[in-house]
């Protein structure tokens, strides 16, 4: 029930994502004047609609995504002469800039209000601040990237019977205040040896002797312990603070994901698609799913909803940037020969010419057609990997 809750939440917020990328087209394009006849969510059959003065407002069968019709966005479209002057491609070049780059714009507003409400009212992880025992790991794992298998020891940890509540006080004899300290400890004590842990209890202390394990790709040794997780509300300033800092860090990602999309083709489908780079990408579908793994698993309320929102918004950061590539029929398309156009006509009058006038969109219906299918044939193949080789966040 809680995963189907996390995948109901997912879908809520990618339908209010498309509500607002819309609204920005929508209300700049209002503001400008021109001539808006239909905001719609969805595409395919009209499931429900209403109009009100010149606009038609519905909702279509498939929740994919969303378009708001503006008359003469192109040069192909026939206009009633009463109509062009209010079309999209009659207005200045400033103002259709901003109408094409307002879905994108709304997407990252989204993100960087998730992101403050995330700092200054769930607050941020702080899992250092104590040696209180959040979680026993149940193995002693192959390497840092692998899972549990009935296959693995059991860890040290469990072995002797830590719990989580329990608070260390000290590992060989000496004390430790914090989970950064205690770390440096356990990692030099010596592996496959019995070491001194003395543990608090239910207001008791406890001595316990774990031998300590050595994992594939980490320094020291291991316990097999989590901390307990303190979420520590920012203020007004620093929640602006994380949320500029952490919005710069998922741009970098989003950017570098892009870069991975032509290499990720074969790591989609690969037994260790979690350990990939490229693997790691994923549709909607997988998004989902991911969403619905950490509503359903067993952390706190406080980890839950920040990552869920961590999800959310860097799935609008991904997609305004997505957006804003220069392809068609993409707005960052549009935006592309908006600004060729513009540029050409600064050069005529440079030389003494009339301006051009608009591209010529008939010359690149094949080139819209063309990158339209290859994103589709893409966003089907993510799906399907989705739906058979899935990506585990949670273990």
């Amino acid at each position: 029930m809680s995963f189907l809750l996390g995948i109901l939440i997912f879908v809520v917020a990618l339908l209010f994502s498309i509500m607002l990328h819309e609204a920005g087209h929508f209300v700049t394009a209002k503001k400008f004047g021109m001539k808006v006849t239909q905001f719609f969510v969805g595409f395919g059959q009209t499931l429900w609609s209403r109009r009100k003065g010149e606009t038609e407002y519905g909702v279509k069968a498939i929740p994919a995504g969303g378009f708001v019709k503006i008359v003469g966005m192109t040069d192909m479209e026939d206009l009633d002469p009463a109509d062009e002057p209010r079309s999209f491609r009659n207005q200045p070049g400033w103002q259709r800039i901003i109408v094409l780059a307002a879905g994108s714009f709304m997407h990252f507003v989204l993100a960087f209000v998730l992101l403050f409400a995330l700092a200054a009212g769930i607050g941020l992880a702080n899992p250092g601040a104590s040696t209180a025992i959040g979680a026993i790991d149940t193995c002693v794992p192959a390497s840092l990237t692998a899972g549990c298998t009935s296959s693995n020891p059991a860890s040290p940890a469990k072995k002797v019977g830590l719990r989580a509540g329990d608070k260390i006080i000290a590992i060989g004899g000496t004390p430790v205040r914090n989970w950064t300290q205690m770390g440096t400890v356990i990692r030099r004590q010596p592996p496959g040896t019995p070491v001194l842990v003395t543990v608090e209890r239910d207001g008791r202390q406890l001595t316990l002797h774990p031998s300590l394990a050595v994992v594939k790709g980490r320094q020291g040794s291991y316990l097999g312990i989590s901390p307990v997780v303190v979420f520590d509300r920012a203020g007004p300033f620093g929640a602006i603070t994380y949320a500029g800092g952490q919005f710069g860090r998922i741009v970098a990602g989003s950017a570098g994901v892009v870069a991975t999309l032509p290499k990720a083709i074969p790591d989609l489908f690969a037994k260790n698609r979690a350990d990939t780079p490229g693997g790691n990408v994923t549709s909607v579908v997988g998004a989902a799913d991911a969403t619905g793994q950490v509503v359903a698993a067993n952390i706190s309320w406080q980890a839950r909803v920040a990552v869920v929102l961590l999800i959310i918004a860097s799935l609008n950061i991904f997609v305004g940037l997505f957006n804003l590539l220069p392809l068609l029929p993409l707005d960052g398309g549009h935006l592309a020969v908006v600004i060729y156009e513009r540029c050409r006509a600064w050069l005529a009058r440079l030389r003494g010419k009339p301006d051009p006038g608009p591209v010529d969109f008939r010359r690149l219906v094949p080139v819209s057609v063309g990158v339209f299918a290859l994103l589709v044939g893409f966003g089907l193949l993510l799906i399907m990997a989705d739906l058979v080789n899935p990506v585990h966040i949670i273990q």
